[in-house]
């Protein structure tokens, strides 16, 4: 049996191993996932044969791996104003289920490395169902709150042109036929990511957030994807209505729509229903 002194030693030489690789991954929000690859050598101190080489060095590996997906899920942002870390530091509960989540994560792959190193894979959705890392951190609303409706005097558009988007040619407008929303963030500066995002029309108010919806269903499946084009907007539906928003609040974090667009939004989706199935996109 080691000595605590020589195991201790073992733990802090496997530490300062694996610190050699920075956390430069962040987030996948078109897939709702984080992936880390660490890497790590085995002490030369501890290690005097090749098996015991091996598996020092790929125990170096997953505490790079752990300590990368802690720094970057600290980061995620919850909503427009909270971080994971911020509710870690005011809820030992949440500081709990973070941390079991992050144990949870799965090896997606693994091996050695030429000079005599190992790299291991990981990935943690952000969205799964129960003990998911969204669980842990969005709130179970009290009750759902319905949707808003269009202004009284609403009137639908016989014909709707949607914006231009490069190597896409979107269906010819059809009422209460759409699949989902894209809402076209682009040029209006850098989208804020969030697990729990918010929609609002130009007066302010919340017209999509995660009240309004299926919370099992949310954590499972979470509420938009971010996507950099069409191509990668798939959540939407072959027949997205896709409408572009006049600016973001909330930190960067919320598309605003004129009060028109919203309007629309909001009688498309009371025949289609594609907020209620969560089918929406950020395009940035």
């Amino acid at each position: 049996m080691l000595k605590p002194t020589k195991l201790f030693g073992i733990l802090l030489a496997l530490i300062i191993m694996a610190i050699g690789a920075q956390a430069d991954a962040a987030p996948d929000w078109n897939r709702n996932t984080i992936q880390v690859t660490g890497t790590g050598v085995a002490s030369p101190r501890f290690s005097t044969t090749p098996a015991q080489a091996a598996a020092m060095a790929k125990r170096a590996a997953m505490v790079d791996a752990y300590r990368q997906l802690a720094e970057i899920v600290n980061g995620v942002q919850v909503d427009a104003e909270t971080t994971v870390e911020q509710m870690m530091l005011t809820s030992d509960v949440v500081k709990t289920k973070v941390s079991a989540v992050i144990k949870g994560a799965k090896v997606v792959s693994e091996g050695p490395v030429a000079g005599g190193g190992y790299s291991v894979t990981m990935e943690l959705p952000m969205f799964g169902g129960n003990n998911s890392l969204a669980e842990t951190v969005i709130e179970r609303p009290a009750y759902i709150e319905p949707f808003p409706t269009p202004a009284p005097d609403y009137t639908p558009p016989t014909t709707y042109t949607p914006p231009v988007i490069p190597d896409y040619n979107p269906p010819t407008y059809s009422s209460g036929h759409y699949t989902g929303l894209v809402v076209d963030c682009r040029g209006l500066g850098t989208i804020n990511p969030v697990m729990s995002p918010v929609i609002r029309n130009s007066d302010g108010q919340k017209i999509y957030g995660h009240k309004n919806l299926d919370y099992d269903r949310i954590i499972r499946e979470g509420m938009a994807t971010y996507a950099q084009d069409m191509s990668q907007a798939s959540r939407a539906g072959n027949n997205p209505l896709i409408i572009r928003a006049i600016g973001l609040t909330d930190l960067n974090a919320t598309p605003v729509l004129s009060n028109e667009d919203a309007d629309m939004l909001l009688y498309e989706n009371n025949s289609s229903h594609f907020l209620d199935n969560i089918a929406v996109v950020f395009l940035y």
